[in-house]
């Protein structure tokens, strides 16, 4: 199977993007404001969240609504598209849960590896200079 013949790659072009399933997984509890899902999300930036929004609503997945009001109000909500989104987005959050804490221990490891490779190659170069003075104290002598 071609690579872009794979159903993955067709369902990433819709949900794939640092911030979609986020904002995705966001509105699985209703619809809500662009202010209310930038707080929810604060590190992405209202520019990327405005980008987002916008790719999902031309592709079928988010509705946005317009209130006509003083100040106007706009929603965000799925689309039925996007609701059938839903037990995806479910798996990936229990994924997430479940191997969460691999990804904490195996940082966790990573970080005491690169300590302790660290300390190595100081207390190489330690006796190495250690070595080298010794040698040169031997040589003046």
């Amino acid at each position: 199977m071609k690579l872009n013949e794979c159903p993955v790659t067709e369902t990433l072009k819709f949900i794939g993007g640092k911030w979609k399933p986020i904002i995705l997984f966001s509105l699985m509890d209703g619809a809500m404001r662009s202010g209310e899902l930038a707080r929810q999300i604060p590190q992405a930036s209202g520019k990327m969240l405005t980008q987002q929004l916008r790719e999902l609503e031309k592709d079928g997945i988010v509705r946005r609504t317009i209130y006509k009001q003083v100040p106007p109000k706009v929603e965000y909500s799925l689309a039925p598209r996007g609701k059938s989104l839903r037990p995806i987005l479910l798996a990936m959050c229990k994924w997430g849960e479940a191997n969460q804490s691999l990804r904490n221990s195996q940082d966790k490891r990573a970080y005491l590896c690169a300590q302790t490779l660290t300390r190595m190659r100081l207390t190489k170069k330690h006796q190495a200079k250690s070595i080298t003075n010794r040698y040169q104290a031997k040589k003046r002598s």
